[in-house]
């Protein structure tokens, strides 16, 4: 805990309190998003000439290859921004997570294909992360690797540093200290959008961007308290494309800040009527993320008419940057400034509501969100992973 607590006030209650209930710094990591934010893209403004000089060799090949991988939460930033990345760098960009490259690298890896390996990590330091490097350099002859870490001192940081390598370390608080990451994914997964795709053009949107998130935060914190002390035993996240890795990372949060206590799902609006919408019932809350491509946007607004019409949903709230979502105002979380912005500049607002509700379900289900998994059968850095020998490449 920190050294001295302030009079702070975080979602609803005082430092004290929330040293005392185990929850201080998941509510700081949650609340400094905004700040954070900013930060991030100032100091990748000021690396901008070093990134570029990077970057830019390594994706001139026209069959250049860029693998976004990290495990967990870090797997899912990938999920988030390769459709953007590949439609904007108009290269081959997956999202391949380290938990699939460490086990089978032979199913993944292209030994005479260009490759940049983008790898996250908060901590830097989870073995399956440091053994997809190393297979990296093993099975790929023209490899170049670029990391997001929030930790300096990770192996992934001291990796990068000793092998054809660029390290962007982000700001010391976005190393999150609570057990679920929150700033740390917002920031690494801005860090990479910004980065590859062009840092100078978020200089204009970055302010829209963590102000949207701020109005998330300060504007409906109160309405995800209300949500949480409704009783739901079974949330869904649906979100269509970019969006649909955000509603996989929102599904985890709640998974992990309620130590398994509820049921969760995610899903993309299309996908969910195949099967899985068996699992909506009158305990169900159902969360949809709008998109704000117009045509994207009627497949979310036909499954939200649906779930309205099937009434067997006990709520349905849309996340959205633009009005016309056919709820009522209690059932919408209006994002405020980005009613025209890119689909991408949505993904740190948008987080910013699953991750409070999150928040909120662990001191309601009695747990402490900093640590909510009393047992130690799960940890902040995965433990227990053998990495194994692999012979004969």
């Amino acid at each position: 805990m920190p050294d001295t607590l302030t009079n702070e006030a975080l979602f609803g209650f005082d430092a004290k309190t929330l040293e005392a209930r185990g929850g201080l710094w998941t509510a700081r990591e949650i609340a400094q998003q905004p700040q954070m934010l900013r930060e991030t893209q100032s100091l990748l403004m000021a690396r901008r000439d070093e990134i570029a000089a990077f970057l830019a060799p390594v994706l001139a090949p026209a069959n250049a290859r860029i693998i976004l991988t990290g495990a967990g939460t870090s797997a899912f930033i990938g999920e988030c921004l390769a459709p953007v990345l590949a439609t904007q760098l108009k290269r081959r960009v997956e999202a391949i997570a380290t938990t699939d490259l460490a086990c089978a690298p032979q199913l993944y890896f292209e030994a005479d294909t260009p490759t940049l390996l983008v790898s996250f990590g908060r901590s830097g330091n989870s073995p399956e992360s440091i053994a997809a490097v190393e297979l990296a350099d093993r099975f790929v002859t023209r490899l170049h690797h670029l990391v997001i870490t929030c930790n300096d001192d990770g192996a992934l940081a001291r990796y990068a540093a000793q092998d054809r390598g660029l390290t962007i370390l982000l700001p010391e608080a976005t190393h999150d200290r609570s057990f679920a990451m929150t700033s740390s994914f917002s920031c690494m997964t801005f860090a990479a959008l910004s980065a590859l795709s062009g840092i100078e053009t978020f200089a204009p949107r970055i302010d829209a961007i963590a102000t949207a998130v701020q109005s998330v935060i300060s504007d409906y914190s109160e309405a995800m308290k209300l949500a949480a002390d409704q009783g739901f035993e079974r949330i869904v996240y649906l979100g269509s494309h970019i969006f649909k890795g955000l509603a996989r990372e929102s599904g985890l949060k709640l998974l992990e800040l309620t130590n398994g206590a509820l049921v969760t799902m995610f899903d993309s609006p299309l996908g969910f009527r195949h099967g899985p919408k068996t699992i909506v019932n009158n305990k169900t809350l159902v969360v949809v993320f709008f998109s704000n491509d117009a045509y994207t946007r009627c497949y979310d607004a036909d499954l939200l008419e649906e779930l309205l019409r099937d009434g067997d949903a006990a709520r349905v709230i849309a996340i959205t940057a633009r009005d016309g979502v056919g709820l009522d105002a209690a059932d919408t979380i209006q994002v405020r400034g980005l009613e025209t912005a890119d689909d991408a500049d949505l993904l740190f607002p948008y987080i910013a509501a699953p991750q409070i509700f999150a928040f909120y379900q662990s001191l309601r289900h009695g747990l402490t969100p900093d640590k909510p998994n009393a047992s130690g059968t799960v940890n902040r850095v995965v433990q227990g992973v053998r990495i194994h020998a692999l012979e004969g490449r």
